[in-house]
């Protein structure tokens, strides 16, 4: 298990099961420092329509395994410390109220 920080100050466990679970995916091999770069300095973030406790970090890479991709880091926080669920590239981020960059 690693601590990595967020944006924000806090700090975000990204466990040896969850790494492992991202690098199951084919096209996430060699993003294991973009997922500590994204959560630390993302371009944006965006609370989850579905979970309040769930905040989605987003950094644009144009050199992917599958080209030009946005990477989406998921964190859950809850009152014992936040945790990365997942971390998966798709083409454009997903809906939310927007928390960063902070207005």
């Amino acid at each position: 298990m690693v601590t990595l920080t967020d944006c924000f100050g806090n700090a975000v466990r990204l466990t040896s099961e969850r790494l492992a679970h991202i690098l199951e995916h084919p096209e996430m091999l060699g993003m294991e420092s973009a997922i500590k770069d994204t959560l630390a300095s993302p371009t944006l973030v965006r609370r989850s329509n579905s979970d309040d406790s769930i905040k989605l970090f987003y950094e644009f890479y144009a050199r992917t395994s599958i080209g030009g991709k946005w990477l989406s880091v998921v964190v859950k926080y809850r009152d014992a410390g936040a945790f990365v669920v997942t971390a998966y590239l798709t083409s454009q981020p997903k809906p939310g109220e927007d928390l960063w960059p902070t207005k």
